[in-house]
């Protein structure tokens, strides 16, 4: 087991990334074939024909080409550059052994794994490292903005690869390869939904790719397959949703060879995707989604794996043992990659807590990370910030996978989108200075539009609402000011100064309910004007374009041109910045829910998701504490009164700059905000939904 070595940073590097990046001159020589003629785009664009002949835009191509020859002598490249030829690459397809035969048909699964690489370095005996994308969704539903499938020629040799990362980073040195998780798409055994085999699929993948484990030329055939002769064993995974999941659970193995994850609106507790804190999410049992992405014939043969997921993730929310096989943070410990973090702020399919319970548990062992938040939903960032996005992934891989010393690991840890397109970094995440401050609510001049500040309620305090499942948080934020029976409101004043949240919340609250099960919602929200991205919209915040941009070489079969796309924005009154749900049941036992007592007082701390957004000077903070939130929240069977004794409530909130940050901005003058036109984004409460959710679908 390597050395590792803890940086003055706090952060973990292998020495084999210490070593690589001394040697870093070497591997650059070696990294480019002989001969080769590095051409530098003029004015860091690059025009580029969609092999379909429709018409492309010129596209940054965010490098700058470095001379293709190099000497010891010389100051090591800091970035690799396009010199292998992406049409003449080495297209393969093998078979991985998992160890697991989970179709019970007395044979160990392999897994399809589909590679992309350089021929130049293999042909002169030269290795090189890769980037991995394991998925569930290559034959199913496709993958990016696109959906692109994986396509095969008549050989059944890969032919289109999804996304950009082939056309980009093969002619750069990498290899890339397309895992098809156990069950879908070529692969046999049957996809479990997060559970062992998932992540089997892939970290075999990885150990085959450092000599550890059995890969086969063909599916059933006995030729063994090796990738020791071309292949250095350094990995970086990547992957949005439910890819980016995959990458999250191998790396809490602590598997050697794995040096990053790239992991993008992804899940770390799937528990927390289908529950929250007991309380029923969309339709809480993960078994439909094994039906849903296996392949036809994994369908025939895996009845009973979905019959035992079922039995084992229980509606009822009660935590189980197959919860905690898909618990990757209780596993942050053992993560020995770095991470860059990518997560929509507004993304309700993966929702916000799943990066915050992840990046905590990441913090908390000094584990190196990077972290990007922006104000889509369920997006990918080569669609919200295309530029930046491939030259940050670029330096990133460059960095861990390399060696190369181009500086990223000490730049800003944290890029947060404050406004459409607009966005601020922070050298750490949370910002130093950040505090728990404590903020409480208490009764205002009319039933249900209390006060929020530091003072605690008078004794006896209370307030009511009655659950409606017919509304939500968007509902309750708009009448905010006006007394409804579906919610208890709590605002500050006007701020006089911007206010910060940085970080994951927490809300108390001593509840009296008058029937035997209930509900509760926790949201804050920001009351004022203000131009967000549509997260209610289809695009979840941004809206597909006609014109393409060409990232990477392409060839007949595989483009590397993408549609364009572009911020779509909604006009709002308010904007919900956090939420969290329970149910009362779980207040002594968040792992076990239990009947109530009507007319009981229970108290139970609901966790919000982590956040980073400015309250402007002029707008409101809001507290709201409600019943089912509509859309996001299944009911209960019955619609619960809810007494709350303020008294016994409170909301733990991460403020930059702590408790006088708030008593600062909460005196003084104010100046009003504009009135505003009040309305959720798109004139949505939620994004529609019909049918199941999709970790990842076609996006």
């Amino acid at each position: 087991m390597p050395i590792r070595v803890r940086t003055t940073r706090g952060a973990r590097l292998s020495c084999r990334t210490l070593v690589l990046a001394a040697t870093a001159a070497l591997t650059t020589a070696l990294l480019t074939p002989t001969g080769a003629q590095a051409v530098p785009s003029p004015a860091g664009t690059q025009a580029a024909q969609d092999p379909t002949g429709t018409r492309t835009a010129l596209a940054p191509t965010g490098v700058h080409a470095p001379a293709a020859t190099a000497s010891p002598s010389r100051a090591p490249l800091r970035e690799s550059a396009p010199v292998y030829s992406y049409p003449d690459a080495v297209r393969e397809s093998v078979s991985v052994d998992t160890g697991l035969d989970g179709d019970g048909d007395g044979r160990s699964d392999r897994v399809a794994v589909d590679i992309v690489r350089p021929r130049e370095p293999a042909a002169t005996g030269r290795k090189i490292p890769v980037i991995m994308d394991a998925s569930p969704y290559y034959a199913c539903c496709g993958r990016g903005n696109e959906g692109q499938k994986k396509t095969y020629d008549a050989d059944g040799d890969p032919v289109l690869f999804p996304l950009f990362y082939d056309n980009y980073f093969v002619p750069r040195g990498y290899a890339f390869v397309a895992v098809d998780l156990a069950g879908t798409s070529r692969s046999d055994g049957c996809d479990d939904v997060g559970g062992p085999s998932d992540v089997r699929s892939a970290k075999a993948v990885v150990d085959w790719l450092n000599g550890r484990a059995r890969g086969y030329t063909t599916l059933s055939g006995a030729t063994r397959a090796r990738a020791t002769t071309w292949s250095t064993g350094r990995v970086g995974m990547i992957g949005k949703s439910w890819d980016g999941t995959v990458a999250n659970g191998v790396a809490a193995t602590g598997v050697e060879g794995l040096e990053t994850i790239v992991p993008i609106g992804a899940i770390s507790s799937w528990y927390d995707y289908f529950h929250s804190q007991g309380a029923p999410l969309y339709d809480a049992n993960p078994s439909w989604l094994s039906d849903y992405v296996n392949s036809p014939e994994a369908r025939g043969r895996c009845g009973a794996v979905q019959e035992r997921i079922t039995a084992a993730t229980p509606y009822s929310g009660d935590w189980t043992r197959a919860w905690s096989e898909r618990d990757h943070v209780a596993d942050a410990g053992k993560v020995k990659a770095s991470v860059f973090v990518v997560h929509g702020q507004q993304d309700l399919n993966v929702r916000a807590g799943q990066f915050g319970r992840w990046w905590e548990a990441l913090a908390a062992r000094g584990v190196e990370r990077k972290i990007w938040l922006s104000q889509t939903g369920h997006v990918d960032p080569f669609d919200f910030r295309r530029a930046d996005w491939v030259r940050t992934l670029h330096r990133w891989f460059d960095h861990y996978l390399l060696g190369y010393e181009n500086g990223i690991d000490r730049e800003p840890m944290a890029d947060i989108e404050r406004a459409p397109d607009r966005w601020s970094t922070d050298r750490v995440w949370p910002p130093r200075g950040t505090e728990p401050t404590t903020l409480r609510p208490a009764e205002g001049a009319a039933p249900g539009v209390g006060r929020l500040g530091r003072t605690p309620a008078a004794p006896g305090a209370t307030a009511r609402f009655t659950d409606d499942p017919s509304l939500g948080e968007n509902d309750w934020a708009a009448r905010i000011d006006t007394p409804t029976p579906a919610k208890a409101g709590f605002v500050t004043r006007p701020l006089s100064r911007d206010l910060r949240l940085a970080g994951s919340s927490k809300v108390t609250v001593t509840a009296t309910p008058t029937t035997a099960t209930a509900h509760l919602t926790a949201v804050l929200v920001d009351i004022g004007p203000d131009t967000i991205r549509d997260y209610g919209s289809a695009g979840e915040g941004i809206t597909t374009l006609p014109d393409r941009s060409c990232w990477g070489a392409s060839t007949p079969g595989d483009s590397a041109c993408f549609k364009e796309t572009e911020a779509r924005t909604a006009d709002v009154g308010h904007t919900v910045v956090s939420r969290g749900w329970a149910d009362l049941g779980t207040w002594a036992d968040p792992r076990k829910g239990r009947p109530l007592t009507p007319g009981k007082a229970y108290t139970i701390t609901i966790d919000l998701a982590a956040t980073d957004h400015v309250v402007p000077a002029g707008h409101r903070l809001a507290l709201i504490v409600g019943g089912t939130d509509k859309g996001l929240l299944d009911p209960p069977s019955t619609r619960p009164t809810i007494t709350l004794d303020l008294g016994r409530t409170s909301a733990r909130l991460p403020l930059v700059g702590g408790a006088p940050a708030f008593a600062r901005a909460t005196s003084g003058p104010w100046t009003a905000a504009p009135a505003p036109t009040v309305r959720a984004p798109h004139g949505l409460t939620v994004p529609e939904r019909s049918g199941h959710p999709i970790p990842g679908g076609p996006r």
